[in-house]
């Protein structure tokens, strides 16, 4: 190889490849720093856009959790309140038992007919509660017409949906129960024979024909005792039974949904961690073998820069 002064080959050679054991090194040191893998585009550009779609679902699949359990809570507040009904229909069953009593007085009967009264208005008030601004108990079917007991539909249920496809994946429907109509029932057939077999089939607490309810807004439409039989309140009390078989059925199928979720919820994340995070033992010996050739570069390069010295010697 000739000697020149205008152009170094070595140094040119020796500052390239500094340059780029400079460059991994620079890599090197980010990966291990941010703990990616992929730190921009270029170090991997197919494997970040499955990483983003990964990481997409996942945040889908960490709200559709929060849903879920949300829906769980309204459920529980609902249980809760049909467990109040319950202790409120039993009580009324008590009283009328206990007006019974032949050896109770006029009097006696009218202060059960006061409780009795009371807790009428009491059970509307359950009927009546929400969550978080939505009611637990719905009044009217799919139609707007008053909701009958047995047939949830429309708008007396809610979805949940429970994948990270939203309305286009799996959904629970989580009912608002049917309280108010669970202890309504027909009052013309509530005659000495038919009180025993009434059913609570009909109205909402606002009906003004022959419908009536153990769940009075006012005073003005409380029913008394000698109004109700053991049997209709026999069946109320079912009815509520009913709907809180109805609502542990929806929570056990929540709580199964929000298992299956974060179950996928973890193996995409370990999907994600594969492509994104980085291995910090093979990182960190690419760390320490370009640390090596920076520095062996940048000592190359300085004895590759003095070699034109040579050509002085020539010309003195």
């Amino acid at each position: 190889m000739s000697l020149t002064i205008n152009t170094n080959p070595a140094a040119i050679r020796a500052s390239f490849n500094l340059s780029k054991n400079h460059n991994n090194l620079q890599n090197s040191l980010t990966r291990l720093s941010s703990g990616k893998r992929i730190t921009k585009p270029s170090d991997d550009a197919g494997g970040l856009a499955v990483s983003m779609k990964l990481s997409a679902s996942i945040n889908r699949m960490s709200a559709s959790i929060a849903n879920i359990q949300n829906a769980v809570s309204f459920g529980d507040v609902q249980d809760g309140a049909l467990q109040s009904a319950a202790r409120i229909v039993d009580r009324m069953a008590e009283l009328k038992s206990l007006s019974l009593d032949v050896m109770k007085s006029a009097s006696d009967v009218a202060n059960y007919d006061t409780e009795f009264g009371a807790l009428q208005r009491q059970l509307y008030q359950v009927g009546a509660e929400t969550f978080n601004g939505v009611s637990l108990f719905a009044t009217t079917n799919e139609a707007g017409t008053a909701a009958e007991f047995g047939k949830a539909v429309g708008a007396n249920t809610m979805s949940v949906f429970t994948s990270s496809e939203g309305s286009a994946g799996s959904k629970v429907s989580v009912s608002k129960s049917l309280l108010l109509s669970a202890v309504s029932f027909d009052y013309d057939a509530a005659t000495a024979a038919g009180r025993e077999a009434a059913v609570a089939y009909a109205s909402n607490i606002n009906s003004t024909g022959n419908d009536r309810t153990l769940a009075a807004e006012s005073e003005a439409e409380s029913l008394n005792l000698s109004q109700v039989s053991i049997g209709l309140l026999t069946t109320a009390l079912e009815n509520i039974a009913t709907l809180r078989a109805s609502n542990g059925a929806t929570s056990a199928r929540l709580a199964f949904s929000e298992d299956h979720l974060r179950l996928s919820k973890a193996n995409l994340e370990a999907a994600n961690s594969r492509i994104m995070d980085v291995d910090v033992a093979q990182e960190s010996t690419q760390l320490a073998k370009f640390n090596i050739l920076a520095q062996a570069s940048a000592a190359m390069l300085s004895q590759a820069n003095s070699t034109q010295n040579t050509a002085l010697m020539l010309l003195g």
